[in-house]
């Protein structure tokens, strides 16, 4: 039976910080949904076996997730590490009746498999390490998504503290460091998110390349 919405999703306006939620889809209707949001929006979705969650990034949510990705690009610089970051690319798999839009994500470990400008990505090749500001909807669905992905590791920013998890096997577990960048304990990266209450982005990057040279 079709999905009948009293608003088109596309004429769905949601205020930064907020989510909603639609279920009783199938496959073929998120992909329409898909389809009728296109591309140029700042929404994200994440769908499982028939719900369809859209969230709105709001102002503190982009500021963090943004900061995480500058902290993972300079990381893997300092380090000698190659790295493509794919941003919120959208991530469908058919077979497994999901599909998710990382706030953030990365190919590090694999990023020699994914060069160039429009690479083909193999379909059953996932990222390496994705990024979730966890303010506008609880992750524990979208934990669920990168799992059954085979994304290997997240780092989850929720109320204020920074988790990096480790999404292989059947149980999720909290870690004391990066599975990517070993060097690189929970409590720095929470020490470094702390800094940019004080100061800026570049403020942050500074602090982490100090980290790697003291590191090394």
């Amino acid at each position: 039976m079709p999905v009948a919405l009293a608003t088109p999703l596309s004429q769905i306006v949601l205020s930064p910080g907020s989510a909603m939620t639609v279920s009783g889809l199938t496959w073929q209707h998120y992909q329409l949904f898909l389809a009728e949001l296109g591309e140029n929006r700042a929404t994200r979705l994440a769908y499982s076996g028939g719900s369809l969650e859209i969230r709105m990034p709001s102002k503190l949510h982009e500021i963090v997730n943004r900061l995480l990705s500058k902290i993972i690009f300079a990381l893997a610089e300092e380090l000698g590490l190659e790295i493509v970051d794919l941003g919120s690319t959208t991530w469908n798999r058919e077979d497994l009746d999901k599909g998710i839009e990382p706030d953030s994500c990365f190919f590090i470990q694999n990023a020699g498999l994914v060069q160039g400008l429009n690479p083909e990505i193999p379909p059953n090749l996932s990222p390496d390490l994705a990024v979730e500001v966890d303010i506008a909807s609880a992750s524990n669905q979208k934990l669920v998504i990168y799992q059954a992905l085979g994304v290997p590791e997240l780092w989850l920013y929720s109320n204020g503290k920074v988790k990096i998890l480790d999404l292989r096997g059947e149980q999720i577990r909290e870690l004391e460091s990066s599975l990517a960048f070993s060097v690189v304990p929970v409590e720095q990266l929470q020490a470094w998110v702390a800094l940019r209450e004080t100061g800026t982005d570049l403020t942050v990057v500074k602090a982490v390349r100090q980290f790697v040279s003291k590191a090394n």
